[in-house]
């Protein structure tokens, strides 16, 4: 029997309803005016609830409408929020369920990835994440079918992060997807000043100034930065904006950038 990882915020961080997820993801997409690429290796995402981060993370999933039919295998890295742990984990599923169907993991690329010291099969860190799962129904709308390498991101440093990225790098059919948000719980001008300086570094591929308190996600930036300068990707900033931005107050905001690395 096939095991399957169940949606753990379907109807909390997304609607559980497929129409209505298919309806919001398509006027996210639809508002975004992408930039269409033909040459983009991976995205940088924020993970938050839809009606938070949902506008800028469709910024990232829009830009892919030109090299979507091509797109066989996503590798998704994710940080770490419910369960504390050292490396970097993979999950024992053969899919992974949306309201918009499921995911078929790609084994052959998973079992490449265990062969690092760093990973392990660890399903405990999937159990309640989002972090991943919030990428999904982005990838299903905008690419159709294709395989998940799905990865949480536990106490790992950057050289372990881009290791894992180079051993599943290959070509054009493989697309890497970074979920991270930004800056937490700041007053929304201290929030844009900290997530500029952040997309800054993004965007000269300098990981060196990027710490905890300036992105969630920071270790799989970090060791996207870091793979980055090795296979001379350039990254560009296409949406950058925060909490205070899409649905919050201002007083206490986080922030959400959508990057591209073509």
């Amino acid at each position: 029997m096939a095991q399957i990882q169940m949606p753990s915020v379907a109807g909390l961080f997304y609607p559980a309803d497929p129409r209505e997820l298919v309806s919001d993801i398509q006027r996210f997409l639809a508002e975004a005016h992408p930039r269409p690429d033909d040459h983009i290796k991976a995205v940088i995402a924020p993970h938050a609830g839809y009606v938070y981060s949902g506008p800028v993370a469709a910024s990232a999933y829009a830009s892919l409408a030109n090299i979507a039919d091509r797109i066989e295998r996503v590798v998704v890295l994710a940080p770490a929020h419910r369960v504390p742990f050292r490396g970097i984990a993979t999950s024992s599923a053969d899919y992974f369920r949306t309201p918009l169907g499921d995911v078929p993991v790609d084994k052959a690329a998973r079992d490449a990835a265990l062969a690092l010291p760093e990973v392990e099969l660890f399903d405990a860190a999937f159990q309640g994440e989002h972090a991943v799962e919030v990428q999904l129904p982005f990838l299903q709308a905008v690419l159709g079918d294709f395989k998940l390498v799905p990865f949480v991101i536990g106490q790992a440093d950057d050289v372990s992060v881009a290791r894992l990225l180079d051993t599943l790098w290959g070509g054009d059919e493989t697309l890497i997807v970074i979920s991270s948000d930004l800056s937490h719980y700041h007053d929304y001008r201290t929030a844009r000043a900290l997530d500029q300086s952040t997309s800054e570094a993004i965007e000269h591929l300098e990981p060196e100034r990027i710490g905890y308190e300036d992105a969630c996600g920071r270790n799989g930036v970090n060791g996207l930065l870091l793979a980055a300068r090795e296979h001379g990707l350039h990254a560009e900033t296409l949406d950058l904006r925060n909490s205070g931005d899409t649905a919050g107050d201002k007083s206490r905001v986080v922030g959400y950038g959508a990057y591209v690395f073509h």
